[in-house]
């Protein structure tokens, strides 16, 4: 029996294409040119293709995801609209103190979460306290500090004093949970795109959109 190529066969016939131009362009001095600039866009084709495919399965290829933006944010009137990623998993572009962050939009999360090192790079002051918020996460139970965001600003929504939980068990992902999105007017999910509307819609900053 024949392997099945299925979605590979595309990638199997460029690779075989770029041989036969390889080829010829030993022979021809502007077809070498011209198959060299050929070859490194396939390649970088290639890279964005593997990692957006990988990236719903690697938590690492994610966040090269999210560097690459194969999802989208965009204002359209008064509303904030993300396209779901290729994770399947909406994600936010916000400034945090002067911090821009990739935030994991998750409503099943009663409040929002910042890692260690947003927290410090942000400014944001955590209660120092003995006896620290424990949290129940799909990786188990976690200690938690809180503290509070003065101003977590995206599109044409800002968010001024939101309290937040703080811990070095977050790693390096920050969350924005149900404490946020109930202070919008509204917020919905229509087909793969997550729709944010504010109570009172701010000026858009070039940087926030």
């Amino acid at each position: 029996m024949f392997p099945d190529l299925g979605a590979t066969t595309p990638l199997y016939l460029l690779l075989a294409g770029l041989i036969v131009a390889a080829v010829i362009g030993r022979r021809m001095p502007v077809m070498r040119t011209l198959t060299t600039l050929v070859i490194w866009g396939v390649l970088g084709a290639t890279v964005v293709m593997l990692v957006r495919d990988r990236g719903r399965f690697d938590p690492y290829l994610t966040k090269v995801a999210g560097l690459l933006q194969t999802d989208k944010q965009e204002v359209v009137g008064k509303e904030v609209r993300i396209r779901m990623a290729d994770d399947g998993h909406f994600w936010i572009r916000a400034r945090i103190g002067g911090v821009e962050r990739r935030m994991l939009v998750d409503s099943g999360a009663t409040v929002t979460a910042l890692s260690a090192q947003t927290a410090a790079e942000a400014g944001i002051e955590v209660d120092d306290t003995p006896f620290p918020v424990v949290l129940r996460t799909a990786n188990g139970m976690v200690n938690a500090q809180t503290g509070t965001i003065p101003e977590l600003r995206f599109g044409t929504i800002v968010a001024r004093e939101l309290a937040v939980v703080v811990s070095p068990a977050f790693g390096d992902n920050d969350v924005i949970g149900m404490n946020f999105l109930s202070r919008l007017k509204s917020w919905r999910v229509e087909g793969q795109t997550l729709i944010l509307e504010p109570n009172h819609p701010q000026p858009v900053k070039p940087e926030t959109v």
